[in-house]
């Protein structure tokens, strides 16, 4: 990639990896509208570490947190504490698409894979659209972080593991799960950012190790630095800007976005402006 297609997708993967449209999908997308080939899964899972670095900043007090209250409930063998339920919660909400991951990698990764295709991308963003839809016609906000459990963080999981389809969106996904869960909108998004850093530090990780050992020259490794360096950037803003708009706002805006962006899809790639 050139060093002006690295600044592009990792404005893309920032404002587009916590809010509920599918960072992989614009990532897809993108791209072929500009006429730019396909980044790959592994280009994507790499700049998705600038995504990372930013929840962990932003949420760092909440992740020291967490981890000093498991440490001490396992002294205490305190097990039923609010911190250590949380903390299982992620690990057990992380199984999932781990084990998918890790089975499905060889099929997300080859070239020309069917997972990818275009017409996945916006049928998968169409559902995803309506199953949000569904989620926030049903959602009650009775329960807020604190009431979460390793129950919850297994079926939130297990929504997450949905978004190695490219277009549902492990945000997206792990926020409707959450919704049906009665789980607050603004916790809802806290515990999917929550959930969603060991899955994409391991992913990324992976991935680079992979880059790094088939060999990356300087000019190429000095790209991957700038799309990370702006995805970490964007994403904070994002995170921020969301976690503000759904105290007051529902998910209406975003199912919008969505219906409209897996037509567009749909329909661009039928057409044959985009392939």
């Amino acid at each position: 990639m050139s060093i002006v297609e690295s600044m592009v997708l990792g404005v893309v993967q920032g404002l587009t990896e916590f809010l509920p449209i599918s960072s992989t999908a614009h990532l897809r997308v993108v791209p072929s509208l500009l006429g730019w080939p396909d980044p790959g899964a592994a280009m994507s899972a790499v700049i998705q570490l600038g995504s990372v670095i930013a929840v962990i900043a932003y949420f760092r007090s909440d992740i020291i947190h967490i981890l000093a209250g498991t440490l001490k409930a396992i002294q205490t063998k305190n097990f039923d504490s609010e911190e250590c339920r949380l903390f299982g919660g992620i690990i057990i909400g992380t199984l999932p698409i781990c084990i998918l991951g890790l089975l499905l990698k060889h099929v997300l990764e080859q070239e020309g894979s069917p997972l990818r295709s275009l017409i996945v991308i916006g049928c998968s963003s169409i559902f995803m659209a309506l199953f949000l839809l569904f989620a926030e016609s049903r959602h009650k906000q009775l329960r807020d972080m604190q009431a979460l459990g390793a129950k919850d963080g297994l079926l939130v999981g297990l929504g997450q593991a949905m978004a190695l389809i490219p277009g549902c969106s492990r945000s997206g996904s792990t926020l409707t799960v959450a919704m049906l869960l009665n789980i607050k909108r603004e916790d809802a998004a806290r515990f999917s950012f929550l959930l969603g850093i060991p899955a994409i530090i391991l992913s990324g990780l992976l991935e680079l190790k992979e880059m790094l050992s088939q060999g990356l020259d300087q000019a190429h490794s000095i790209d991957l630095i700038v799309g990370l360096i702006i995805s970490t950037i964007v994403s904070y803003l994002s995170i921020a800007w969301l976690l503000k708009y759904l105290r007051t706002h529902s998910t209406k805006v975003f199912v919008g976005y969505r219906l409209i962006f897996g037509l567009a899809v749909l329909v661009l790639s039928q057409t044959g402006y985009i392939h």
